[in-house]
């Protein structure tokens, strides 16, 4: 099984982690007793989405762990400043940092508009950029200290970007973060990796832009992407960087057998997900 060692103390700053994927990394690292900071845009509630920064830090110290809500919008150079600044001081500094937060549209170019093409780039590409540079001073003073992005292996398939260039470009600028800071950091100790699920995952961005219920019933949950990063945090920064992670690979080579239990619905197929290179074979009867 995934190595007994656990964030007990740790700080974690997740983009994003109102709801999905971010607040499922935040809940499993807060089952150990860690300290998370929420930092995402919503702050009151959606009609189209579930959950606010608010709701979000209730679940975090139900499960155990300590919670700072923070409004943050990654594009804003002093807001995110002050966040991590704000983390570090109220947790005694920072551990793991998550780039999770992210803008999808799966436009051809012709009609994706420039707005909608800023909003990608400035969200995903920069807003990880910026996010990783300004932690990296806290970073240094971490134990064991890691930087996640969730962002695809860098296969250059031509597949992948002529249906909807704008939006894997700015994916890509996140596993190019990956691959650069991998190799800036290694020397200080910061552990950079990528990881990537499979499958869909059962999210909002799934629910109301890609494929609605149907796609949602073919979805895996946001836990194995959580159960990965935690696998992901525990290892020694200083050895373990610069991958790019396959979830269900990935967990099979730490121990795990069962995923039937991450699925939303059992006996339905799987939805593959964007981005998942050719040569990635499945570990044998996850699919089943």
């Amino acid at each position: 099984m995934i190595m007994a060692r656990d964030l007990a103390g740790k700080t974690l700053f997740i983009t994003g982690a109102s709801r999905g994927i971010g607040l499922a990394i935040g809940l499993r690292a807060a089952r150990d007793g860690a300290n998370v900071a929420i930092a995402a845009k919503t702050a009151e509630p959606h009609p189209k989405l579930e959950g606010t920064i608010h709701t979000a830090a209730a679940a975090i110290e139900a499960a155990g762990g300590r919670a700072l809500p923070m409004v943050v919008d990654v594009r804003d150079e002093e807001a995110v400043k002050a966040a991590l600044a704000r983390t570090a001081e109220t947790f005694g500094g920072l551990d793991i940092v998550v780039n999770n937060a992210s803008a999808i549209s799966l436009t051809p170019t012709p009609q994706t508009d420039m707005k909608r093409f800023d909003l990608m780039h400035g969200i995903n590409a920069r807003g990880t950029y910026m996010v990783s540079k300004y932690a990296i001073p806290y970073l240094q003073k971490a134990e064991n200290p890691h930087i996640l992005m969730l962002s695809p292996p860098l296969d250059m398939a031509e597949k992948w970007f002529a249906p909807h260039l704008a939006y894997t470009m700015a994916k890509f600028g996140m596993s190019l973060c990956v691959l650069g800071l991998a190799g800036e950091l290694r020397p200080a100790g910061i552990a950079v990796n990528a990881l990537w699920p499979r499958t869909t995952i059962a999210t909002a961005a799934v629910k109301n832009l890609l494929g609605g219920d149907a796609l949602m019933q073919a979805s895996r949950t946001p836990e194995i992407i959580a159960d990965a990063a935690h696998a992901v945090f525990v290892k020694p920064a200083r050895t373990f960087t610069g991958q790019f992670l396959i979830d269900d690979s990935f967990l099979a080579g730490e121990g795990v057998t069962d995923f039937s239990k991450y699925r939303v619905t059992p006996g339905v197929a799987l939805a593959p997900d964007f981005f998942v290179p050719d040569a990635s074979i499945p570990p044998r009867d996850a699919l089943a």
